[in-house]
């Protein structure tokens, strides 16, 4: 594997795999990989790739000055072996300094879709995700680009920007991988202690429930949010943040249940922010589990 941190080494070694043909799968993360990342990879694979490309780049303009970028875990050696182990063959591993030069100010915005949920709490959070995205597209260059499900409205944000921009690649969503108890496989998950780590699974098992609710046909958006709440509160030391029932290209709350839509929750356990989503297809039959 190929580690790279300068933008010109990165463009060289992609146009030099390009000109043997090869097809440019993309992975972006911000490191200490779990498993959902490193599914990724294979999704990219899957679809064609045949030169992959993982960064890492922990994106300081999507961090709130109250946020924890200083203290998101990094682990530089550990990340590289399991991306050799993936068979991956380019790490990129840009500085700060790199992607966001002395001067820089451009910013993307992005759309109506990041307003609610995450860009309500996390104002700014989503144009520091669309502006990095689109720098790493511009200098990767990927035939096909990976993005987690768990982060349900990023991939939104993500999505319509390719969409509104005309961005020449194809954009792969791959499923969330969780452990065994339900909880969404996260980087972050490292900040919990034993405890923590007990209560955490409360927020799958709530969207849990509310897509119980909507699969025997209740309908109503704040009977169905009512009810999650309600599972949250039988575990002492979770705070929710939001739990909703919301369209997945608005992020509101759904006009037609015809529509596949979302369940989406963020919540605090001790000082850890996790976020999860279930989706349910359109035209699921009341009383079908």
């Amino acid at each position: 594997m190929l580690n790279v941190r300068t933008i010109e080494e990165m463009r060289a070694a992609v146009n030099a795999a390009r000109t043997h043909g090869a097809t440019i799968g993309f992975v972006p993360t911000m490191g200490f990989l779990h498993d959902g990342h490193l599914s990724l990879i294979d999704e990219a694979r899957a679809a064609g790739a045949t030169f992959i490309v993982v960064s890492i780049f922990v994106n300081p303009l999507q961090f709130a000055p109250n946020e924890d970028f200083e203290r998101y875990p990094r682990d530089e050696a550990r990340d590289t072996e399991l991306l050799e182990g993936r068979n991956v063959d380019l790490l990129f591993l840009p500085p700060v300094a790199a992607m966001y030069p002395a001067g820089a100010s451009t910013i993307v915005k992005a759309g109506d879709v990041a307003a609610p949920l995450e860009g309500e709490r996390r104002p700014g959070h989503f144009d520091g995700v669309a502006t990095i995205v689109l720098k790493l597209f511009n200098i990767v260059q990927p035939d096909i680009a990976a993005f987690g499900r768990k982060d349900a409205q990023q991939c939104a944000v993500i999505a319509r920007m390719v969409r509104d921009l005309d961005l020449p690649l194809t954009l792969l969503l791959g499923e969330t991988v969780r452990e065994s108890d339900g909880l969404a496989k996260s980087s972050r998950n490292s900040y919990l202690s034993a405890d923590e780590r007990k209560r955490a699974p409360a927020l799958h098992r709530a969207l849990r429930a509310g897509e119980e609710a909507l699969r025997h046909g209740i309908e109503d958006v704040a009977a169905v949010e009512q009810l999650m709440r309600k599972m949250i509160a039988e575990t002492d030391g979770v705070d929710v943040d939001y739990l909703a029932l919301v369209d997945p290209e608005t992020f509101l709350a759904p006009l037609d249940r015809r529509r596949e839509v979302i369940l989406a929750g963020a919540v605090r356990v001790g000082k850890t922010r996790l976020i999860d989503n279930i989706v349910v297809p359109r035209g699921t039959p009341p009383g079908i589990d």
